[in-house]
Formats: C-alpha cells, sequence, structure tokens
C-alpha cells in the first residue's frame, strides 16, 4: 500500500511539472463554456456575418437549460475523448523510453501497484479537469438559460464520469501493449470510436454499450430518473473498465517478465 501511495505521489508531482493540471482544466472549461456562450448570443453572430438578404429576421429557439448541457456532452464525448486521450497515452510509454521505468520495477513494486498509480493518479486529474468545466457550464447556462437544478447536474456528471473512467482503462491497456504515444493514442481512439459507430449502428443489440453513456446522461438530464437502460449501461461499463484494467495488470507483469 505504501508503495502504490508514492507511486500516486509522484504521478501527481510529474503532471504539475508537465503543467496537465493548468492546461486540460483551461480547455476543457473554454470547451464547456462555448456552448451556452454561442447558443445565446448566435443571433448576433449570425447578424454580425453578414450576407443576410434586407429584412431578414433570424429567430432561432432558445435552447432550454437542458438542452444546453446535453450540447456540452456531446462536446465532451467528441473532443473531450480526444483530449483525455491525448493528456494520457505518454503516462507508461515515456517510461519505458527514458529508463525509468526499470529504476522503478527493481524496486518492490508489484504490477497492480504501478497500473494502479497510473490509473489512480490520471482519472484524478481528468475528473478534476471534467468537474470543474462541466459545473462552469451549468453556472453559466442557469446564468443565461432555463434553470437546471444541481441534482439533475449531479446526476447526469456521475453517468458522464464514468465514460472518463472507461477511456482511462483503454487507454492504460493500449500504453501497456505498444511502446509509441502515436500507436496509443491511434489505437486508443480508433477503439473508442468504433465503439461508438456500432452503438449508433446497432442500437438493438448494443443497448448495453459503454458507447451509451451520453446518450443516457442526456436521459437524466430531460427525464430526471435513473431508468432501467441507465443502470444497465453503467453496470457493463463499470464491468468493461474493471475488466480493461485487470488486462493492463496481466499484460504489464507479462512484458515485463519477458523483457526483463
Amino acid at each position: 500500500m505504501n508503495n502504490f501511495l508514492v507511486l500516486v505521489k509522484k504521478e501527481m508531482k510529474e503532471s504539475a511539472r508537465n503543467g496537465k493540471w493548468i492546461w486540460l482544466p483551461v480547455v476543457l472549461m473554454i470547451i464547456g463554456i462555448s456552448q451556452p456562450l454561442t447558443s445565446y448570443y448566435m443571433p448576433q453572430i449570425l447578424e454580425a456575418a453578414g450576407n443576410l438578404p434586407d429584412g431578414a429576421v433570424i429567430d432561432i429557439p432558445t435552447p432550454t437549460g437542458e438542452e444546453v448541457l446535453i450540447g456540452v456532452l456531446s462536446q465532451y464525448g467528441t473532443i473531450g475523448t480526444l483530449l483525455f486521450v491525448l493528456a494520457m497515452m505518454g503516462v507508461i510509454a515515456q517510461e519505458r523510453q527514458n529508463g525509468s521505468l526499470t529504476l522503478v520495477m527493481v524496486r518492490p513494486v508489484r504490477a497492480f501497484q504501478y497500473i494502479g498509480s497510473k490509473f489512480t493518479a490520471q482519472l484524478a486529474i481528468l475528473l478534476v479537469s471534467l468537474v470543474a468545466s462541466y459545473m462552469l457550464t451549468w453556472y453559466y447556462t442557469n446564468l443565461l438559460f432555463s434553470s437546471v437544478s444541481w441534482t439533475l447536474m449531479l446526476s447526469s456528471l456521475v453517468v458522464y464520469s464514468l465514460w472518463v473512467v472507461f477511456i482511462v482503462a483503454v487507454t492504460i491497456l493500449a500504453g501497456t501493449l505498444l511502446k509509441s504515444n502515436g500507436g496509443i493514442a491511434g489505437v486508443s481512439v480508433l477503439f473508442l470510436a468504433v465503439i461508438s459507430l456500432l452503438t449508433t449502428l446497432f442500437p438493438k443489440y448494443m443497448e448495453w454499450s459503454p458507447g451509451n453513456i451520453r446518450g443516457q446522461a442526456s436521459i437524466l438530464l430531460l427525464e430526471g430518473e435513473w431508468v432501467r437502460s441507465v443502470w444497465i449501461v453503467v453496470g457493463s461499463t463499470v464491468g468493461l473498465s474493471i475488466l480493461f484494467f485487470l488486462l493492463a495488470v496481466f499484460m504489464f507483469k507479462r512484458f515485463e517478465s519477458y523483457h526483463g
């Protein structure tokens, strides 16, 4: 346990040193607040852009607060997913390349502790960034549009956070299998994209898919109830995340013993 805490602390310091604690929350907050701001000022933006015929009237229906937050979740699902993968792709590969992984593993450190420390530290950074961005967006949404209760906001945030857990598990697993940052990022993004695509193409057979997380978080915002479909997706996402984490531990142990 002591080794695990030491490794987590090392990861946190390393992330602070490379600025991840700063740039990731800032970028996510910009992505988040851009949704309510652009939705609110869209008529003025279109009018300023010009090229409209004389006498044209811009009449855009005002979205509800829940619809604005659903749009934000969509932004997180595309740009946010890419950002999360890019922020994590080198956590294992970089230590392999600079030789520091060898120095860590010659000590009495187990594979479970090493992978667990990576998982915990990176998940903490990503979740803090997501929470800061989503709560700031919620504040501006309540300010500019109809009010969304904090319970609805919190429920949708908790459910969507599981997608972040899934991303961390997938990227960590890719990091144990591949050595290059580009390969890790490519495989992780491709896998997550395929999951989302299959979920869209075969909704009847992919009802359980983690690719449905955003949709279920949206349902919570609109209906305010934890319906059966939400629990199914939550259960499968948690289960697959645990499976991928354990697989990452196994593959890391096998890889290091082989190359050791």
